[in-house]
């Protein structure tokens, strides 16, 4: 989990992540990673808009969003 969120902020990519609060509600965000420390991490929270402070253990799931080029002719 903490390699995806590293290469995240060393590439600049956003990524689309599942969350589990501390309340046990879940949660899907489109974020930003700003910077990763030991067990939380800092990033840009779409949905809130807002600069945000995740814990890393509460990450179900970390997906890359990839864009599509489409070819002009």
């Amino acid at each position: 989990m903490r390699n995806k969120l590293t290469k995240s902020v060393e590439y600049n990519e956003p990524l689309d992540m599942m969350y589990i609060a501390a309340d046990g509600s879940i949660s899907k965000r489109r974020i930003n990673v700003l910077q990763v420390g030991e067990v939380s991490f800092r990033a840009y929270c779409f949905l809130r808009k807002s600069k945000r402070t995740f814990t890393i253990d509460n990450v179900l799931a970390l997906v890359p969003i990839v864009h599509k080029e489409s070819m002009v002719i």
